[in-house]
This record gives structure tokens, C-alpha cells and sequence, in this order.
């Protein structure tokens, strides 16, 4: 028989961190455990994700700025510290993970201090600054890459590697067949910057489709997810160009995109790339250059490595170069179609399930990711804490 735990789920107000702890709060709930997400202000206004769980909102300083800063950020920390505590008081937590960003932070140290078991969860190929700071001080540490950078060596025998978990939308996508296309055919096109939109594919990308041969023009159709201030300019260049485009600041239905999609241009966020790798869509991929430690330059070696997508540095993305790159993918007989296999070749799609499985069984035997099984795993036997699991 199965036992209800309570577990917290701490990740900071970006989707990239927001998202994964998602997926894995319904893996959670759907085997009868209670879950509370830790965030900031921004995390708990991100629309689709959360509304029918506990949020709780903890100051969140950033450790920069100077001295003026970290004694600033310092005191955010500690209050951040002290309402997480009072938080495992009553809530009870069987394990505490965070997946990066600071909101995590706090809420980490609070279960540290209490000695509650704790777990990383890494989504990009670099290991973030809240995660290297505590990665020597939790029970696991969960990634999504083989090689992740900054991770170091001595912490090898808590290390999992899991993916990055989806939500159970994309997850579906797994069994969608690639959409048609032929050289007839309607010619879908998304763009997507992430939860924080991208001003250079508001600029490049139209620019870009104007100058593909008239006949491949014709065929396209476009969805486009634009910061506010760009969204105008970028409608009126698509109208200019006769190019039916969809656009919107956030876009909610992303597994319903996904699957419309032929080819996707997008930033290199991990989150971004789980998703195109458990759909199986083929991508150009741009990362963003002012990433800490350049981690999406780092999140795209794999999937690129692999043929499922290519990527543009964005000081080399300019109308010229996209125009060139799409026309390779998109006249070669095949090319996404068989870039689209490559692609879902990279796909982790169990993430969710594996990383419950790792919380619900931390501190005891490693997990062991078995990449055929597709259904729930029986009820362990292993205890935790003195509990039955």
C-alpha cells in the first residue's frame, strides 16, 4: 500500500525552473503524495502551471552588487530562511528539491538546517550558481545531461541523471507521428523565445522569410511568441509580406504548437529543448549569449551533435544567415522528417516519473532509469526515515 507524503518543491520565477517542477509536482500528486511549490513573485504569476496547488511566496535575495548588495541579498536570504522553516513546521516534508534560480535558495537551507533530505534538480548543461552552492550539502543531485559543467567530480555518487521533466501535454506528443509535408504543402513555422520572449527574433526572423524564394514564401505560416513592445511592428511586417501569422506574447497551448510545428526557431533554454526532444521537432536553435556561463551554447551540443537541430550564435544570426539555413532545411527531400527522428532520438520523456521516483526513495538506493518502462513503477519497498514508502 502506498503512503501520502508531503513533499516541497522550491524553483525560482523563470520558466525554464518553473516548468520542471511542474511536471514533476503532478507526477507527485498523481500517486496520492501533497506538494507546496516554493517561488518568488514572478514564478507565482507565470499563467497555466500551479493554480490548483499550495504557492508560497519567499524573499529571494541575489548574493551581488557589492557589499551594499550581499549584506542586502544576505538578509533577504536568511528571512527567506525563516519562513521556509516555519513552513516545514507545519507542512511536514518528507524531502525538499530545488531546481535553481534563488527563490530555491532559502528554502533549501531552511531544510538543511532542519535535516530534512534534500535534492538538486540541474536543468542545463552547466550547473547553475544556487545549485553549485549546495550541491556538496543535499542527499541528490538530479541532471539533465550526460556531462553537465561545474559539477564537480566528488559529488559523482549522488548524481542522477534524469532529464528534464515535461508537462503530461508534451508528453503525449511522444506518439504523434511528425506532420506531413510536401513540397505542396502548408509550411509550419513557431518561434518561441521562452517565458521571456527574444526582441532579436522579433527582428531577425521576419526580415529572414523575406528573402526566401517566393514559392517557399507562399507556403508558410507562422506562430510567433513576441515581447509586448515588439508584437505590432513585427504583425505589420507580416502583413506587408502576406504571411498569415499568429502572435502572442505568451504562448499557453505550447504542446498544441509543438504538434501543429514542422520546424522550430526558438532560444536554447532547457526547458525548450526537453520539449523538442520528447515531441521529436527539429529546431534552429539561438542561444542566448548572456547566459551565466554561456549554458545555452552548452544545452544545444547534444541535440545538434545528434542532427535534430542546428545552431546560429547570435552575433552570426542575421536575415541572410536564417534565410540560408531554412532553405536547407526545409527544400531538402526529407530533412526534417528525418531531422525530427534525430531529435526525439536526444528525448529523456520519463523525467517526471524518474525524479519522483528519486525523491520518493532519496537517501536510499540509487535510482535505476529504465528507458523502456512506460508504466508507473510498483510500490517500493524501501523506507524512508522510518517510513514505509
Amino acid at each position: 500500500m502506498s503512503i501520502s507524503r508531503h513533499f516541497v518543491l522550491a524553483a525560482g520565477g523563470t520558466g525554464g525552473h518553473m516548468i520542471p517542477a511542474y511536471a514533476v509536482a503532478k507526477e507527485l500528486t498523481a500517486r496520492g503524495h501533497h506538494v507546496a511549490l516554493v517561488t518568488d513573485a514572478r514564478g507565482a504569476k507565470i499563467p497555466g502551471i500551479f493554480a490548483d496547488m499550495q504557492v508560497h511566496v519567499l524573499p529571494a535575495g541575489r548574493l551581488q552588487g557589492g557589499p551594499v548588495g550581499w549584506l542586502r541579498g544576505g538578509k533577504a536570504i536568511l528571512a527567506g530562511r525563516a519562513m521556509a522553516m516555519r513552513l516545514y513546521e507545519t507542512f511536514q516534508p518528507t524531502a525538499v528539491v530545488g531546481f535553481g534560480g534563488y527563490p530555491a535558495l532559502p528554502a533549501l537551507l531552511g531544510a538543511i538546517s532542519m535535516k530534512i533530505p534534500t535534492a538538486l534538480h540541474e536543468q542545463n548543461a552547466v550547473l547553475g550558481r544556487v545549485n553549485r552552492l549546495l550541491a556538496g550539502k543535499v542527499d541528490a543531485i538530479a541532471t539533465a545531461y550526460p556531462i553537465v559543467g561545474k559539477l564537480a567530480d566528488k559529488h559523482a555518487g549522488k548524481v542522477h541523471l534524469i532529464g528534464n521533466p515535461v508537462r503530461a501535454e508534451v508528453m503525449a506528443l511522444r506518439d504523434e507521428e511528425f506532420p506531413p509535408l510536401t513540397d505542396e504543402s502548408v509550411f509550419r513555422l513557431l518561434v518561441t523565445g521562452g517565458s521571456q520572449g527574444a526582441t532579436v527574433l522579433s527582428s531577425v526572423v521576419p526580415d529572414g522569410l523575406a528573402l526566401l524564394p517566393v514559392a517557399l514564401r507562399r507556403r508558410l505560416q507562422v506562430t510567433q511568441q513576441c515581447r509586448p513592445d515588439d508584437i505590432e511592428k513585427v504583425r505589420a511586417t507580416y502583413a506587408d509580406l502576406e504571411i498569415p501569422a499568429d502572435l502572442s506574447t505568451y504562448i499557453e497551448d505550447m504542446a498544441e504548437k509543438l504538434n501543429w510545428a514542422h520546424l522550430v526557431i526558438a532560444r536554447a533554454g532547457a526547458s525548450t529543448i526537453a520539449e523538442l526532444t520528447t515531441a521529436g521537432r527539429p529546431a534552429i536553435l539561438i542561444p542566448l549569449p548572456s547566459a551565466m556561463d554561456d549554458h545555452q551554447t552548452a544545452n544545444v551540443r547534444e541535440m545538434v551533435e545528434a542532427g535534430g537541430a542546428r545552431s546560429i550564435p547570435q552575433a552570426r544570426f542575421t536575415p541572410v544567415e536564417l534565410a540560408k539555413q531554412l532553405q536547407k532545411m526545409a527544400m531538402e527531400p526529407g530533412a526534417l522528417a528525418n531531422a525530427a527522428k534525430r531529435a526525439r532520438a536526444c528525448g529523456r520523456p520519463y523525467a517526471a516519473r524518474d525524479m519522483a521516483d528519486l525523491l520518493e526513495s532519496i537517501g536510499q538506493a540509487p535510482i535505476m532509469n529504465d528507458p523502456l518502462r512506460t508504466t508507473p513503477p510498483a510500490p517500493s519497498t524501501l523506507t524512508l526515515q522510518g517510513v514505509p514508502a
